[in-house]
């Protein structure tokens, strides 16, 4: 797909690495404007996933493609590896799930038990290597 052409493209993007997240796969759209590299791309994950920084409709909360901080020599590489970083390392700074933010502070164990059943209830199956 040509990005700069605008559109939406699906992919299914297993990563490697932490619990709770490693036991599934999880689904996300990346969006790109037709006014891209000048508008930021958006990531929407399709898979439910139980995040602070991820609400129920799939938003993410990146910065990195917020319009106050994109800048269009950003590639898209690097937006995918920042969200790999945010899924695999929720930051209690980038919130939009104050209520699994604060239960990842407080009582880190729930969430992780929390988040490991939702993973398994809801994320898709890994791909074998």
């Amino acid at each position: 797909m040509d990005a700069a052409a605008g559109g939406t493209e699906m992919f299914p993007f297993p990563w490697q690495n932490n619990p709770p997240y490693n036991a599934g796969a999880f689904r996300f759209k990346l969006t790109f404007s037709p006014r891209h590299p000048l508008v930021p791309p958006h990531a929407t994950l399709c898979t439910r996933i139980y995040h602070p920084s991820v609400d129920t409709d799939g938003h993410v909360c990146q910065p990195l493609t917020s319009d106050q901080h994109w800048v269009p020599t950003t590639r898209a590489i690097q937006v995918l590896q920042d969200l790999l970083l945010l899924l695999d390392s929720p930051d209690p700074q980038r919130v939009l799930r104050p209520d699994l933010a604060r239960e990842l502070q407080e009582r880190p164990e729930v969430f992780q038990r929390r988040a490991e059943e939702h993973t398994r209830c809801h994320a898709e199956r890994r791909p074998e290597p």
